[in-house]
């Protein structure tokens, strides 16, 4: 994967350096559809991820991350197709990490690997797909060194 970053607010410079670590540990999964190309990344604020919530999903609210897959460009080798673009809000984005009690870099390690799979295919519309969908997450922060996102299960 090859990766186009833009920033718009004012990210650390630890966590603009973040796609490429994220595409590798998601391109060791090994996942069926696993191909190169090219992601977008806007490191932007909550204000512009508010107003592309709005305009493409109808939602009039910041998120941390929203996921656009882009189309096949008929001709264009596989390894050279666009995958699509993500956006990470910052104000949203140090929000949840504080209270998550974790550093914003390893949140939004998170939430790139959480957008690299939804541009992937992969989505958690239900709890099948969510806890198939968190696996993969948990397995490719792992090969970062980054704790699991999610609190287990408690055990019976």
């Amino acid at each position: 994967m090859r990766f186009d970053c833009e920033t718009e607010a004012p990210w650390p410079e630890d966590v603009l350096d973040l796609p490429s670590s994220c595409a590798r540990a998601v391109g060791e999964l090994c996942l069926p559809g696993m191909r190169g190309g090219e992601v977008s990344v806007l490191f932007t604020d909550d204000g512009a991820v508010q107003s592309l919530n709005r305009d493409w999903r109808g939602k009039d609210r910041p998120t941390n991350v929203l996921s656009f897959p882009a189309d096949p460009v008929p001709g264009l080798p596989e390894d050279m197709q666009p995958l699509g673009d993500l956006a990470l809000a910052l104000g949203t984005c140090e929000r949840e990490a504080a209270e998550k009690g974790v550093s914003l870099r390893h949140h939004a390690a998170h939430l790139l690997v959480h957008g690299l799979l939804h541009l992937l295919g992969y989505d958690h519309r239900d709890g099948e797909e969510a806890r198939a969908m968190e696996a993969l997450e948990t397995r490719a922060l792992a090969s970062l060194g980054i704790a699991p996102p999610y609190e287990e299960e408690p055990a019976d």
